[in-house]
């Protein structure tokens, strides 16, 4: 069966390991090895220490390109890591679309590390300290200008996430679709998106330089700890609660009290629309994961939905 989110191309690790030799001999006859995959893109690991990453559906073509020139300009800004791409891979007849290399981040994704809520308090803590660093305004201003010297430009909420309307019409088709898996949503799930489609949307002059998509696959943790936020094809100027949530996905209780206090003051109207993208991104990843077997993420999505309402 294809879905909607099936690779346009598929790079299995023999082609990889071809076109990355060819490309870095200094990487040649190390062992290729698929590691993961997202709906626009596949990771292989080359040898232990370095991923390379492969668009393989043509629509996240401008996003990979940000991402690229966003990464290499935050380099070692962020007391959380991010991914630098060290080696930038040329088209071929064989991958006709440019590929990336870094080394590899330690740790799990969060979505497997069944990690506890009431474990997760140092997590929060460090992640939104990260988020208050990466939403500073005069950060937004000087990617921008780096990213103009080179002939880019970031998009402005590409995904509409700080529009609740949008998000609450696409949240509830991604929650009709595991209803009818047998999922049975939580009681607070409409009132959240309507109170959020009652405050509107947010103001454009607002916005900040955002990852775009900060979920609970995209933070690497490990012994409790932060040791990566990956996956940067969606970044962008937006509205911060397109990042912040995180905050009401990932974390409960205690934990959500030290992810606001390190962020800083957030607004009930922001909280409101952050709480709505929760709602709408982890729906949409739990079917993905119910789709596809990926039994961890798939609970650790559904708990996400949950906390998102209290």
């Amino acid at each position: 069966m294809t879905h909607e989110w099936s690779p346009e191309r598929e790079i299995g690790p023999d082609l990889a390991a071809r076109v990355i030799g060819e490309q870095f001999p200094e990487l040649a006859g190390l062992p290729v090895r698929a590691f993961d995959a997202g709906w626009d893109n596949a990771v292989l690991a080359v040898g232990d220490d370095w991923l390379f990453r492969f668009v393989h559906r043509a629509i996240a073509l401008r996003g990979a390109r940000h991402e690229v020139a966003v990464l290499r300009h935050l380099a070692d800004r962020f007391p959380v890591p991010i991914p630098y791409p060290r080696y930038l891979g040329a088209p071929t007849d064989e991958v006709p679309w440019p590929f990336w290399g870094t080394r590899a981040l330690p740790g799990v994704e969060l979505a497997h590390a069944g990690l506890a809520d009431g474990d997760r308090v140092p997590l929060a803590r460090a992640v939104g300290g990260f988020l208050r660093e990466l939403h500073a305004p005069a950060l937004a201003q000087g990617t921008s200008a780096a990213l103009a010297a080179d002939g880019l430009s970031l998009l402005v909420d590409p995904n509409r996430r700080s529009e609740p309307d949008v998000v609450a019409e696409r949240a509830r088709g991604a929650l009709d679709q595991l209803a009818a898996l047998g999922w049975h949503e939580p009681a607070d799930v409409d009132a959240v998106l309507s109170e959020a489609r009652r405050v509107g949307p947010a103001d454009p002059a607002d916005a900040v330089l955002v990852h775009g998509d900060l979920h609970v696959r995209h933070l690497l943790v490990a012994d409790g700890a932060p040791t990566g936020v990956i996956d940067w094809g969606d970044t962008a100027l937006a509205d911060p609660c397109v990042d912040l949530m995180i905050g009401f996905a990932a974390f409960d209780g205690a934990a959500r009290a030290a992810f606001l206090d390190a962020y800083g003051p957030v607004t009930p109207d922001r909280e409101l629309r952050a709480r709505a993208v929760a709602i709408r991104v982890t729906a949409s990843l739990a079917h993905s994961a119910a789709v596809e077997g990926l039994e961890a993420v798939r609970r650790e999505a559904l708990a996400a939905i949950a906390r998102a309402t209290r």
